[in-house]
């Protein structure tokens, strides 16, 4: 059995070597593997600032920096007990949507068959809805665990079917995710009219807005979380505009009263025990970043995703 794991950091230094997800081996494969990194750099359904389909080389930069083999707060070595890889980027067809959704449908489907967990970066938003299509395939309806600024869940955008503004209104509709048993967090966006705030719960979803996470200790939160999606299997879809511009500025479409970056890690890392058989980070905007700080704390997510893995594989979480 080949075990796939990163470079040792104190034997090649960081700033060496081709840049991988925390120098993670690059290589195509779903053989002997329990995560991949993907990256899928598209972001032609941007509808202020575009640029995320920067995001994934960008994380990989500075992942190198944090992101260590042992997590030390969740009491994990990585690699004792897991196999990864960095998958490398899906295709794209830029400035073409549903061409480009199913080069990422295709792309996602063989790392969903063969039981590894995939933990994409985007990109926008946009790109979970063909990421959805494929896990529904192998894995039916799922719970949609949602950390966003924004609700996502308008029908149209300008007559158009598809932005990052829609992708959990055609999930919802196209039974890709379980809407009772799913949540979206952190939602503090202005609205166009009043009917705006009905979008998301008409459709099923529960929503606990920014306003309302702000009155709760992030235990709280942790549980509100975890009673609504219970042990179903579960796609987790991280927007980085879901932690503050202060702490994530790099991203297209930010909005303040959101959360830091020491309360989002504690948020994340409360979920390790649901079974949640897919991830993604996505609108990480590198061009509007100050001193790398959104994509650091990108990659930071993300380590804490594949820490969840660990943590369930020592633990020997079953479902």
């Amino acid at each position: 059995m080949i075990k796939y794991k990163t470079i040792n950091s104190l034997k090649s230094p960081r700033f060496s070597g081709i840049k991988t997800f925390m120098r993670l081996q690059n290589v195509v494969t779903t053989e002997d593997v329990d995560f991949a990194v993907v990256g899928i750099p598209f972001d032609s359904c941007a509808t202020f600032r575009v640029g995320s389909r920067f995001g994934p080389s960008s994380i990989r930069e500075m992942s190198v920096l944090g992101c260590k083999p042992y997590n030390p707060v969740l009491d994990v070595g990585i690699f004792d007990y897991c196999s990864g890889v960095d998958y490398g980027d899906l295709g794209s067809v830029p400035g073409y949507v549903e061409d480009t959704f199913d080069v990422i449908t295709e792309g996602m489907l063989p790392i969903f068959e063969n039981g590894v967990v995939p933990i994409a970066m985007g990109g926008d938003h946009s790109v979970t809805l063909p990421e959805l299509r494929a896990c529904h395939k192998v894995h039916g309806p799922v719970a949609l665990i949602h950390f966003d600024s924004h609700y996502d869940t308008i029908a149209e955008y300008f007559g158009k079917p598809y932005s990052h503004g829609t992708p959990f209104y055609h999930a919802a509709k196209e039974n890709l995710v379980d809407t009772s048993k799913s949540i979206q967090v952190g939602i503090r966006e202005g609205y166009y009219g009043e009917e705006d705030k009905y979008h998301s719960t008409d459709l099923g979803y529960e929503v606990l807005k920014a306003v309302e996470c702000h009155k709760m200790t992030t235990e709280e939160i942790i549980e509100k979380i975890k009673q609504r999606v219970g042990d179903s299997k579960a796609f987790l879809t991280f927007d980085i505009d879901f932690v503050d511009p202060a702490y994530a500025p790099g991203t297209g479409t930010p909005v303040i009263g959101g959360f830091s970056s020491a309360q989002t890690l504690e948020i994340i890392r409360g979920l390790k025990e649901l079974n949640i058989v897919g991830y993604d980070l996505v609108e990480v905007a590198p061009q509007y970043d100050a001193g790398d700080v959104t994509s650091l704390t990108a990659a930071g997510i993300m380590y804490e995703f594949i820490s969840h893995i660990a943590y369930k594989k020592k633990h020997n979480i079953k479902y």
